[in-house]
């Protein structure tokens, strides 16, 4: 039995629609880009979408229309993956990295607080392995300091807080890579109910520029395409759908898995289940559990073995080098994600239940 970490699905209906995008000839940004991003935004609560080639540039497109730069510092959570700090780094501002939340494995909003400074324009929750940030709370911080808020929500699609989805707060940024429970095969998407931001969004993704060669701003090319779109479009049409067998997988691990310690949902919390995330007791060795598991044809996988901060790009900078953060070194030296993909069979969920449970010691 060979169960991977993630099973991208492109059926037949995703196949007609790039077929006949094809043979319209619109194949660059066109009709279907503007019907996916109006979808998109309708479906996560908010009045605006911009598309973009990936995640990583729709960060950076946000971050360069909210004009962030030099001299600016962004609040981050260490724990994540290298695009939430790369995107900051991109527009020649600072990241500054703070700790995470134990259980939810999101920025601490006590620890991003305490990291602000005179330099600090915005904070950057990652709604990490689908469970929303704690967006109440940060949006309060948000508002008192006078900072931006902007998501990075690439894992989360479908999550939300007391049924408000997370594309509805502050300036979202979604991927569209094929591991994530939607996929466009590559893309991104920026959210926003501003109109003015909205307009910048469009004209950096568009070499800063609205009608033909007037550049009114730096932009560069960020733009997704209507093979993309069309693929999305259909897409979106299955997410309810797969977000709804993601959580009857992760629900069926929560009652059976038993040698490991099952996430952790927050109250009024609906989580998209992009990865089902587990520690492992004080017992058992992390790096060898996933070997044991990977034999035994289980997909399990680390995200993320080295914090951000600990990366080797940081190495000869000591004031990140030196930073402890100590629930995000916990977590990367302790957690591991199993399958919970909408294609893991009822026969597969029992067998990884099965040699989860039966991990020795050591």
């Amino acid at each position: 039995m060979q169960i991977p970490i993630a099973r991208p699905y492109i059926g037949e209906e995703e196949k007609r629609a790039v077929v006949e995008v094809l043979e319209s000839g619109q194949l660059s940004q066109g009709p279907r880009v503007a019907e996916f991003e109006q979808a998109f935004a309708a479906y996560q609560g908010a009045r605006f979408g911009v598309a973009t080639c990936n995640g990583t540039a729709a960060l950076t497109c946000a971050l360069m229309a909210h004009g962030i730069g030099p001299g600016d510092e962004v609040i981050v959570p260490s724990f994540s993956f290298f695009a939430t700090a790369s995107s900051v780094l991109g527009v020649h501002a600072t990241p500054v990295f703070a700790d995470i939340d134990p259980e939810t494995y999101c920025l601490s909003p006590e620890s991003a607080e305490a990291r602000i400074t005179s330099r600090t324009r915005a904070i950057m929750p990652v709604h990490l392995y689908g469970h929303p940030a704690d967006m109440p709370r940060l949006e309060a911080v948000c508002q008192r300091r006078g900072l931006l808020l902007l998501a990075d929500a690439a894992q989360a699609h479908g999550a939300a807080i007391a049924g408000r989805r997370v594309g509805s707060w502050g300036t979202a940024c979604f991927s569209f890579f094929p591991s994530k429970n939607m996929t466009t095969t590559a893309g991104g998407m920026v959210l926003t109910d501003d109109e003015q931001t909205h307009r910048r969004l469009r004209l950096v993704r568009h070499q800063g520029m609205e009608t033909g060669y007037r550049h009114e701003a730096v932009g560069l090319n960020f733009r997704m395409t209507d093979l993309e779109a069309a693929i999305g479009l259909v897409q979106l049409g299955r997410l309810p759908a797969w977000l709804e067998t993601r959580a009857n997988n992760a629900g069926f691990y929560d009652r059976h898995i038993t040698r490991l310690r099952t996430p952790t949902c927050a109250s009024g919390v609906s989580h998209a289940y992009h990865q089902y995330t587990v520690r492992v007791p004080p017992d058992l060795d992390r790096d060898t559990v996933v070997q044991k598991l990977n034999e035994r044809g289980i997909g399990a996988r680390v995200y993320y073995a080295r914090a951000i901060h600990q990366q080797p790009v940081f190495a000869n900078e000591p004031s990140v080098r030196e930073l402890c953060l100590p629930e995000t070194e916990r977590a990367a030296r302790d957690v591991l994600s199993l399958p919970v993909h909408p294609f893991v069979t009822e026969q597969e969920r029992e067998y990884i239940v099965q040699e989860v449970n039966a991990l020795g010691g050591g």
